[in-house]
């Protein structure tokens, strides 16, 4: 069984930094991306980044945070650094993953780790 397991979130203060990590664990063939999304109290989730290919980022995040992989051991990581309260949000990976050749591909969701920007 496929899961996505994160790890990293916290409290920190603003202008800090946090670096949250996302691994894959169980069997599969290939992760085709990987990216993160955030989900703010009273607001719909957002993308912040995602690699694969391509790496993109929110307008919002250009410049704090940066994505990376680590493609031997199936995982993302989100370095943010210079923090903003507006940054506080419950943070989710998720990755488009085919788990056998024969397969179709599925999106897989973290479970969602917090994030508190505070003095």
């Amino acid at each position: 069984q496929v899961q996505l397991v994160e790890s990293g979130g916290g409290l920190v203060q603003p202008g800090g930094s946090l670096r949250l990590s996302c691994a894959v664990s169980g069997s599969i063939f290939r992760i085709y991306t990987m990216g993160w999304y955030r989900q703010a109290p009273g607001k719909e989730r957002e993308l912040v980044a995602t690699s694969g290919g391509t790496t993109t980022y929110a307008d919002f995040v250009k410049g704090r945070f940066t994505i990376s992989t680590d493609n031997a051991n199936n995982t993302v990581y989100l370095q943010m650094n210079s923090l903003k309260p507006e940054d506080t949000a419950v943070y989710y990976c998720n990755a488009n993953i085919r788990v056998t050749y024969w397969s179709s591909n599925k999106i897989y969701w973290g479970q969602g780790t917090q994030v508190t920007v505070s003095s």
